[in-house]
């Protein structure tokens, strides 16, 4: 069986659904033994028990992305329990969800909701594996952004400036990073079937999926082959990048 990531190291944040679990199951499914991280618990246990169909090691971890001394443990725990991590998938993020807004609307502790979860866990995890990969001479980070900073999306003006937030501290990283052969880039994907399309209002969701010039949702799977890629050997060569994944909402 061809494993491309046989003997590494991959850890998924916000696995649990969506996104990040197409994307486990994709290095699973390539031979890596999987962290899995994720606030809900019973869906951290649905996965885990998906991953073990591909016969690597598997560690689910249940926390609070959002919270430092947890991120600080889980990663000790994963150094402990499988090794150094070769790849950090940074997927975690969300819009308000129900509490979606206009600007003028919106309230400051939204805000901050939507800021520490789409863009500090992303900076707390990368934390904790840039000086083992820097020190090691190799490692992908690969964040999930989104195309909503691009496009200026409407009523969500705070989660657009997280995911800006996690294009800039990419392209930072990334220039520390690559005399150490490490690889930092960042996937923007446009509207996904995601349980959070079921969350939002529906105008927003018909607005957001209208601009799409392919005229459909995008699947998560599709949006793990482009994080594949990016974790993969296939793009060594490249660094500081955000990989547009919408069906032509943007381009960019």
């Amino acid at each position: 069986m061809n494993a491309p990531l046989k003997g590494k190291i991959a850890v998924v944040t916000g696995s649990g659904n969506g996104i990040g679990r197409a994307c486990a199951m994709r290095f699973a499914q390539e031979g890596a033994d999987v962290a899995i991280l994720d606030i809900e618990q019973d869906a951290l246990n649905e996965v885990a028990d998906s991953l073990k169909q591909f016969g690597n090691r598997v560690l689910p971890i249940h926390l609070d992305l959002t919270q430092r001394p947890l991120v600080v443990d889980a990663f000790a725990k994963i150094r402990r329990d499988l090794g150094d991590v070769d790849i950090l998938h940074n997927n975690v993020g969300q819009t308000a969800r129900q509490r979606i807004t206009d600007f003028c609307s919106s309230e400051p502790e939204v805000w901050d909701f939507v800021i520490g979860v789409s863009l500090m866990p992303t900076i707390m995890c990368s934390r904790q594996v840039a000086p083992i990969m820097r020190d090691r001479k190799k490692g992908k980070i690969v964040s999930t952004a989104s195309d909503s900073p691009l496009i200026g999306d409407v009523n969500i003006a705070d989660y657009s400036a997280a995911k800006a937030g996690v294009m800039g501290f990419t392209r930072s990283l990334a220039r520390e990073m690559a005399p150490f052969n490490v690889n930092v880039n960042c996937v923007c994907p446009g509207p996904t079937r995601t349980r959070m399309v079921d969350l939002l209002p529906k105008a927003q969701a018909d607005s957001s999926v209208a601009g799409v010039l392919m005229g459909r949702w995008g699947e998560p799977s599709e949006i793990a082959n482009a994080v594949y890629f990016l974790a993969s050997d296939q793009s060594d060569f490249i660094t500081g990048q955000a990989l547009v994944v919408n069906g032509g909402r943007v381009f960019y």
